[in-house]
């Protein structure tokens, strides 16, 4: 990693890993305050935009597939966010058509890989099944897209995908995760998502606009996802709870509240903070960083509160 230049007084910014074909761009940013005010990791690992010129020209339809494989701008939100409540943040840069930074590097689908396997990827005997539906470790294919890529890729592209962005953005993860747990007793790691609409928005049959996955109570403290739950309950949102999205591989990785680390997905609709084309943030952008701003205090209130109690119980 190298580090960039400090914000004002109050953060620093490091700048790692590597955008392969990308000259020197970074994989992902990390913003962490000089002097941490809440035991909270903001991380979005989907919404890159750094495409470098190599990538797209292997792709059958970059326009389309990028948007489609984006959570599109998510980012946006969580910065805002992030400087309204002085959470960590982590942002990754490298597309999620380059690596999907949610999916283990075994996740592989060995039908789009020509030649010897590196040292890092590993021939399994079958894929895993994101994979095997056309979303793994690398993506494949978008329905009503069809495949994504001109042609394979050779294995030692893989590996230097993985050595360069997804090793390290998740070693950066961890080792920030476990800074904030260290320094406060527990921590939390919410991983912010977006998701195209669920559904119709009124009526009977009304769907959620935010979703909390927490790996069926793997991956984090019961009463952190039941706070979030309330939380877009009072304030007027529909939200619903691991269906349809539980969490993956970074909650896996990086829950371990036994440890006192628990992590949660939130999925956020995109009609809540984008125009109508679902391409370009809108109105609703400030208002879903202020709810979301909120719901990162009440959290991390939560956090606090049950690292004392962890305190008190050892003592």
């Amino acid at each position: 990693m190298s580090n960039g230049e400090n914000s004002p007084g109050d953060s620093r910014v490091t700048m790692g890993g590597a955008i392969p074909g990308g000259e020197g761009q970074a994989a992902f940013l990390l913003r962490q305050p000089a002097v941490p005010g809440i035991p909270v990791l903001v991380a979005v690992p989907h919404a890159g935009r750094d495409y470098p010129a190599s990538l797209l020209s292997r792709m059958r339809h970059p326009e389309a597939s990028s948007h489609r494989l984006e959570d599109r701008y998510i980012d946006l939100v969580a910065r805002k966010l992030a400087a309204a409540t002085g959470a960590t943040l982590l942002l990754a840069q490298a597309p999620r058509a380059l690596i999907d930074l949610n999916r283990s590097p075994e996740d592989v689908d060995w039908d789009m890989v020509t030649g010897p396997r590196g040292s890092v990827v590993r021939a399994r005997l079958a894929a895993g099944r994101r994979a095997r539906s056309g979303l793994g470790l690398v993506p494949r294919r978008l329905p009503g897209l069809g495949e994504i890529w001109r042609g394979k890729l050779c294995a030692a592209e893989i590996d230097e995908r993985i050595e360069q962005v997804h090793a390290p953005y998740h070693a950066a993860l961890g080792k920030a995760l476990e800074g904030l747990r260290d320094r406060w007793g527990a921590a939390l790691l919410l991983d912010l998502h977006s998701m195209p609409p669920l559904g119709p928005k009124v009526g009977d049959h009304a769907v959620a606009d935010y979703v909390i996955g927490d790996r069926f109570g793997a991956s984090c403290e019961h009463h952190l996802a039941s706070a979030a739950l309330d939380h877009f309950e009072r304030h007027g949102h529909r939200a619903a709870h691991n269906r349809p999205y539980a969490g993956g591989y970074v909650l896996d990785r990086h829950g371990a509240p036994a440890r006192g680390l628990s992590a949660m997905q939130l999925e956020v609709c995109r009609a809540t903070y984008l125009d109508e084309s679902l391409r370009e943030p809108a109105d609703g952008l400030d208002r879903v960083a202020d709810l979301l701003a909120g719901l990162v205090r009440r959290l991390a209130d939560e956090v606090m509160r049950g690292a004392q109690g962890f305190a008190q119980a050892a003592e």
